[in-house]
């Protein structure tokens, strides 16, 4: 399709975007609580910055095919975020018999957060791998995410709650990092988009791209129950990127970008409105069995 903007204001806007909605979230947490950023990150944001802009730059078709791909590769986010638990509890478990007595709200080291990051990473791309490699239908795509929520769901059930103590004022260097990584996964994304079938294309659109650097700025700046917290409560909010990248799939080739966009937010919005109680009975039946 034609493209009226140029690759410089295209990089523009994906940098402001991408950076717009990791410090929205960020603000969330510390003025409300790590619980309810773990529930809206799981509202269509990062994954709608990725569709959106590979339809525009190469097809609304591709990324709607794509968007199957993205549906079943939300299985590989939670896989992201299993490893970056599984990742904290290592070191946990290798820091038992350090003398020094960590605080609820010390900050991570540098050295923990990348190997729980770098774990989380390897994980998402070890099942993205797998998953492009299936013959999908939005049914079968869908069921993926959906026994991985239910899993994850359960599997988190023992991850204690914790709220932001002492708040950390936002620095410069932090506004720096979370430009620079969710700027630079986005342009990475789309750019790789050109060069890949639209089912990796899809894959990679999964990658949580405004919830990555948050958990890893939760992480380095209030400790790491508070990372676990995010990690906890993402399943139940995932739903929505379901119903989105559904959409997306139904909505682009036929309506376009923008009221395809348009109309895939507004049902994730209904689905944040409606299903949260059902799902938190869910989540209280899972987590008691």
């Amino acid at each position: 399709m034609d493209n009226s903007l140029s690759f410089e204001s295209l990089l523009l806007i994906k940098i402001a975007v991408s950076v717009a909605t990791v410090i929205g979230l960020s603000l969330i947490a510390e003025h409300v609580s790590p619980r309810i950023a773990g529930l809206l990150s799981g509202y269509p944001l990062g994954t709608a910055i990725a569709l959106f802009f590979i339809g525009y730059e190469i097809s609304p078709e591709f990324a709607a095919e794509g968007a199957v791909y993205t549906l079943a590769g939300f299985a590989s986010t939670l896989m992201l975020t299993t490893g970056y638990w599984l990742g904290i509890k290592r070191l946990a478990v290798g820091t038992k018999h350090n003398t020094t007595t960590q605080t609820p709200d010390q900050q991570g080291r540098w050295l923990e957060v990348f190997t729980a990051s770098a774990l989380g990473v390897v994980c998402f791309v070890l099942s993205g791998l797998l998953i492009k490699l299936l013959p999908l239908t939005l049914l079968t795509a869908a069921c993926l995410p959906a026994l991985a929520i239910l899993a994850c769901i359960w599997g988190y059930r023992h991850i204690s709650e914790s709220q932001v103590g002492k708040k950390v004022k936002m620095s410069v260097s932090v506004l720096l990092f979370r430009a620079v990584v969710a700027a630079l996964i986005v342009v990475l994304i789309t750019g790789a988009a050109h060069w890949v079938p639209a089912a990796t294309a899809g894959v990679l659109a999964a990658f949580p791209i405004s919830m990555f650097p948050f958990l890893v700025l939760m992480h380095r700046t209030y400790g790491a129950e508070k990372a676990l917290t995010v990690i906890k409560h993402y399943p139940t909010g995932l739903g929505s990127l379901m119903v989105y990248a559904t959409s997306i799939a139904w909505c682009y080739p036929s309506l376009g970008l923008l009221w395809g966009t348009l109309l895939s937010f507004v049902f994730s919005t209904l689905y944040l409105l409606i299903a949260p109680p059902y799902i938190d009975r869910l989540r209280a039946y899972l987590v008691n069995r």
